[in-house]
C-alpha cells in the first residue's frame, strides 16, 4: 500500500510505472531530488493536489500491477 508519509522515490520503486500517476496531476520533477526526500502527501501540496486522490489513483495503479 502506498501511503502519503511515503517519499515519492519509494512508490515509484514499489509501483513501478506509476510515475503515469503522478504525470496525470502535473507532477513533473519525479527525476529531481525531491523525489527522493519529498514525501506523497507533501508534493502534492506544492502542486495543488488533493493528496488523498491521488493516493487513490496510485493505489490503484499498484494494484493493478499485482
Amino acid at each position: 500500500m502506498i501511503t502519503k508519509e511515503m517519499l515519492i522515490f519509494d512508490a515509484l520503486q514499489k509501483a513501478p510505472g506509476c510515475q503515469e500517476v503522478f504525470l496525470e496531476f502535473g507532477m513533473h520533477c519525479l527525476g529531481c531530488a525531491m523525489a527522493k526526500s519529498e514525501t506523497i502527501e507533501q508534493a502534492a501540496a506544492a502542486h495543488g493536489v488533493d493528496a488523498e486522490v491521488l493516493l487513490k489513483k496510485l493505489n490503484d495503479f499498484a494494484a493493478k500491477q499485482g
